[in-house]
């Protein structure tokens, strides 16, 4: 049995869902987002809440019982509140600024990455070693916050690259004589 699934999804204020077949569309303040579920779960909507039940006692039926119960909420959240990743840089001239939609990172390269930010997300630079990349679209965001840290992960020895903030950088000793 599904924990997960169980629980019914509470939407907040000025949220609302509607489900057309396998379809849920849930809009809020800051956008609309749909998903479609499998045909191996039931989707209901009771003012506010929204419940999740599988169809029969199949594996299958369990699997997305739970998954479709998270993909629901998360599209709650994102039309509510949305989503937030925000990326630190470290190490001697490494930079981040926005130039119109394009994110430019100097990160000890010869030349400095153009990064083209995608529709949907909001990326910042409140200052020249933070980004912040938000939107509604959970997936995607941290997507695009992936792909910018990619550029340079997080050395173990002095810890410089771009890393999520609050992340563990786990650190390793040097060479010794």
């Amino acid at each position: 049995m599904s924990r997960i699934g169980k629980k019914p999804i509470e939407l907040p204020s000025g949220v609302t869902a509607s489900v057309s077949g396998q379809t849920v569309e849930v809009k809020g303040p800051k956008g609309t987002r749909s998903f479609k579920a499998t045909d191996d779960v039931t989707i209901s909507v009771d003012g506010n809440v929204v419940t999740v039940e599988p169809r029969g006692k199949s594996k299958r039926a369990r699997q997305q019982w739970g998954m479709s119960r998270t993909m629901v909420a998360n599209l709650a959240t994102g039309v509510s509140e949305g989503f937030k990743k925000e990326l630190e840089l470290s190490g001697v001239g490494y930079r981040a600024q926005m130039q119109g939609n394009t994110l430019k990172l100097s990160l000890g390269y010869s030349h400095d990455v153009d990064f083209e930010v995608p529709a949907g997300v909001t990326v910042t630079a409140p200052k020249q070693t933070e980004i912040t990349v938000e939107g509604i679209d959970e997936q995607l965001v941290g997507q695009v916050a992936a792909n910018i840290r990619e550029w340079r992960k997080p050395e173990p020895y002095k810890g410089k690259g771009i890393k999520y903030k609050g992340e563990y950088i786990f650190r390793k000793e040097g060479k010794k004589k």
